[in-house]
């Protein structure tokens, strides 16, 4: 059971964001559900779980700091793959994909989003 219906960050250039998560969260077998026309749009699987909008108030996107959002990934295999094409589309790498010693099996990677948001992909299959 999930905890949260949805996690959301900001953008200040939707086309790019759009086109950064249908590449990289292709990987993780999240599709775009929902266009908020020129608001934002959704990602998710069976329900809307990722959103990126604009700022509804009207300033610019900025990240937190020490926010982090992470997605579960399907195997360690599309790990790897969502941190390279990632990386292809101008991300900044935040972590190369590897084991991660806090949890029995954590195998994860970072990258900071077009826009700097924190991302995180992990799995806890064995290898």
């Amino acid at each position: 059971m999930s905890v949260f219906t949805h996690v959301t960050v900001g953008t200040n250039d939707l086309s790019k964001a759009r086109a950064f998560y249908d590449s990289v969260l292709a990987e993780l077998q999240l599709k775009r559900i929902a266009d908020l026309d020129d608001n934002g749009s959704i990602w998710g699987i069976d329900a809307p779980s990722f959103f990126v909008l604009k700022p509804a108030n009207g300033s610019p996107a900025t990240v937190g700091n020490g926010v982090t959002v992470s997605f579960k990934a399907p195997s360690r295999k599309a790990i790897d793959a969502f941190h390279k094409v990632a990386l292809e589309l101008g991300a900044k790498d935040e972590g190369q994909p590897g084991p991660r010693g806090w949890a029995p099996h954590a195998y994860a990677a970072y990258v900071r989003d077009l826009d700097g948001n924190k991302l995180a992909v992990y799995c806890f299959e064995p290898a």
